[in-house]
């Protein structure tokens, strides 16, 4: 296994000379997380207002549903397709290819299968919170465990979404430290970045997940040799 400044390394050579697209991507996604909010907020704001006019019992029930059917959605079917598997996957093709067409390929990893990778979000998401119903720490090991996925889904077109969540499982057993030790790793950046407003953010996305799309690579290759040799 390669040292997480080896894998900052390579991100950061990936990186050279295509901030410019990179930035553009991680703004659009900031964007579009920003954009989900406000139908929730709309309509909490309705469910307030029709509480205020004597009609709790019908009006806000309704809207309280819509609402948290939104909150659910919405980030099943745009954020996680797009951020999860687009652009984690466009930071890895950035990384081994040397493709800088970051944002077209974060929209094309995105739509390429979308259905698959939707039904991979859910199950990660739901296999992960039937975890946390059982303690905490278990569901974040889980969580770390199922975390290769959305590389996978692009990487392994044949596999199904479940299949991908299990060969996530086999390539993190004895890494999920390593995972989680490489995003602690980051943690000085992430403060840094909170004093500017968060503007630093733009920034510490690419380098981030073309570390992780990095990381990918390296425990892919030692599953791989280690299966080989069985």
């Amino acid at each position: 296994m390669k040292t997480n400044q080896e894998y900052k390394n390579s991100a950061l050579a990936a990186l050279k000379g295509n901030w410019a697209p990179s930035v553009v991507a991680t703004i659009i996604i900031f964007a579009l997380a920003i954009i989900m909010i406000v139908p929730s907020a709309v309509l909490e704001g309705a469910g307030q207002a029709a509480t205020d006019m004597g009609h709790a019992t019908s009006a806000t029930a309704t809207i309280g549903i819509i609402s948290f059917a939104l909150m659910l959605l919405l980030p099943l079917l745009v954020y996680y397709p797009l951020c999860y598997v687009g652009y984690s996957n466009t930071f890895r093709q950035l990384l081994v290819n040397g493709d800088a067409r970051v944002t077209s390929n974060m929209f094309s990893n995105t739509f390429k299968g979308y259905w698959r990778n939707v039904w991979g979000g859910f199950l990660m998401m739901l296999f992960t919170y039937l975890w946390m119903l059982l303690l905490i720490v278990p569901g974040i090991i889980k969580a770390f465990a199922y975390s290769m996925t959305p590389y996978i889904l692009k990487d392994y077109p044949e596999l199904s979404a479940n299949q991908a969540i299990n060969l996530s499982i086999k390539m993190m057993k004895g890494h999920k430290f390593d995972y989680f030790y490489l995003q602690l790793s980051f943690i000085g950046w992430g403060l840094l970045s909170i004093l500017t407003l968060g503007i630093g953010y733009i920034w510490l996305m690419p380098y981030m997940y073309a570390s992780m799309a990095a990381f990918y690579e390296d425990i892919k290759n030692d599953y791989i040799n280690k299966t080989t040799n069985l």
